[in-house]
């Protein structure tokens, strides 16, 4: 029996980005439809303006219902009206914006959830725009935790090729990062990168622990988290069955994980720009980001909502196509 292909739930994010536009470019992919069936969740006058602004116009056939797309196939457009009768104000963050990417963001997990789609992948969204939509929640990781009722741990995960990282803390003000860094934490993101790095294929991760401190604290001498928590919480993870090793010092372990001989599949970081500028300097138009811990897969390009190239045509497709892939290789694993 030959497995049906993954189905993929596809939103334009924030419609006054560059979201339209490349959500346009990936369904333009003569390969997309060969490797998953999509589910487009959207306003069709903001996907047609993407497509007008990609230069690519690409036929789908409309789906009334989450009934009628579970019975389709290919690639396939559910409406959802959400634009104000002159369309959304481009290149700037507005509520109405907001409260459109939300709402079909509300419906993909709907489809998800009803075992419609396998997997959600979504275009940038700004967070900006999100709160003055009142999302109330930090972040849209917690914002879909919140959504799906799910109480485990969760983490962001950034993705460039095979190579992911988490991170202990994520969207807080660095003042109060060491004081968020604890033993339990620091183990809960080790645990999450590892079942994270299984379910996209990888069946035994190699994962690295970065410092917090210069220099990993120099044996206590720049701060002692390496020794009283970040080290302790390593052993823990070993002791659990969770192959890990570090602490390693942050501004040289990004040199071990480079080209194919790399040491580690996975690094886990202790706040959001340790990792984060690492990786964008290493392949910004490649990197993806997995809302990590949830129970459906959902994905979206590292990068941001670009409004300084809006509606200009020339955004890179590059981090939505790998998205994409990789979305589909976790909707499979899934199942």
């Amino acid at each position: 029996m030959i497995p049906r292909k993954p189905r993929i739930a596809l939103v334009l994010g924030d419609p006054a980005g560059i979201g339209p536009e490349l959500a346009a470019r990936l369904l333009a992919d003569p390969t997309t439809s060969e490797v998953a069936d999509v589910l487009v969740i959207a306003d069709p006058r903001e996907l047609a303006l993407g497509m007008q602004i990609a230069g690519c116009h690409t036929a789908l056939s409309t789906v009334a219902s989450l009934d009628a797309a579970r019975r389709g196939h290919g690639l396939m457009l559910l409406t959802h009206a959400g634009s104000t009768p002159l369309g959304f104000k481009r290149a700037a963050s507005t509520a109405e914006a907001g409260a459109y990417a939300l709402g079909t963001l509300k419906t993909a997990l709907e489809a998800a959830t009803a075992g419609v789609v396998d997997a959600i992948l979504f275009a940038p969204l700004n967070k900006h725009a999100l709160h003055l939509a009142d999302m109330g929640t930090a972040d849209e990781l917690h914002w879909f935790a919140q959504q799906l009722d799910f109480k485990g741990p969760i983490c962001e995960f950034n993705v460039l090729d095979d190579l992911w990282t988490s991170r202990v803390t994520s969207h807080i003000a660095h003042r109060d990062v060491a004081a968020q860094i604890t033993i339990e934490g620091v183990q809960q993101a080790i645990s999450l990168l590892h079942d994270a790095i299984r379910g996209s294929g990888i069946q035994a991760p190699r994962i690295a622990v970065c410092g917090l401190n210069p220099h990993n604290g120099d044996n206590g001498s720049f701060g002692r988290e390496e020794l009283d928590t970040i080290g302790p919480a390593v052993l823990n993870a070993n002791a659990r069955g969770l192959p890990a090793l570090g602490p390693f010092a942050a501004d040289t372990l990004f040199l071990k994980v480079q080209g194919p001989g790399r040491a580690f599949d996975g690094v886990v970081t202790m706040y959001h720009d340790q990792g984060q500028i690492a990786m964008k300097l290493m392949g910004f138009w490649r990197g993806v980001t997995v809302q990590g811990g949830l129970p459906i897969p959902i994905l979206t390009p590292a990068h941001g909502t670009a409004f300084d190239i809006a509606g200009q045509g020339k955004a890179n497709p590059g981090a939505m196509l790998q998205a994409f892939q990789l979305a589909c290789r976790m909707a499979v694993a899934r199942h």
